[in-house]
């Protein structure tokens, strides 16, 4: 049985008791334009991903794109990308894109750039930082269950490929 203590101990922080998101969910205006509506995936997992094309953690995009892949349209993997830690994002959305798609073959959903910190943060950060989660770094991951609600908070060093992160996704299931 998986256990929070057990959680913990593997490096996860566990949530409970947050509050769903809103009704009317977030939005997050994507990088090849139009809008990407978290609430049109209500029912199931979402994985959001705070992303920087410049970070020693930018290998990650291939786990990334392996959970996009390996969990097709039962879970959306949502990269964020953000120039919020150390400058560490290319200069324009375009920029972005066509370095995800040359170096790591991404099809994912993304996001143009996007606050991820402070008041000016996207709303949804704001939310996330109001339930006690705040990216403390790029490639920072939250992870919602199928009614928006935060039930996993994973560091930067927690690969996506990892069984910790993977179980998760897989108990939501």
């Amino acid at each position: 049985m998986f256990t929070r203590r057990a959680a913990l101990a593997l490096g996860i922080v566990f949530w409970t008791g947050t509050a769903a998101m809103a009704d009317d969910g977030f939005r997050f205006s994507s990088i090849d334009g139009g809008q990407i509506d978290l609430t049109a995936h209500r029912g199931k997992p979402v994985l959001v991903v705070n992303t920087a094309s410049r970070c020693g953690f930018t290998d990650q995009y291939d786990g990334l794109q392996a959970l996009h892949e390996g969990f097709g349209g039962r879970v959306l993997v949502l990269a964020v990308p953000s120039d919020d830690f150390g400058g560490q994002e290319l200069a324009t959305g375009a920029e972005v894109k066509e370095f995800c798609e040359v170096n790591f073959g991404l099809t994912l959903p993304m996001t143009e750039i996007t606050r991820v910190r402070g008041g000016d943060a996207h709303p949804f950060y704001r939310w996330a930082a109001e339930q006690g989660v705040t990216p403390r770094w790029n490639f920072h991951k939250i992870l919602l269950d199928g009614e928006g609600r935060i039930v996993g908070d994973f560091p930067s060093s927690v690969r996506p490929e990892s069984a910790q992160l993977s179980g998760a996704i897989e108990a939501l299931l």
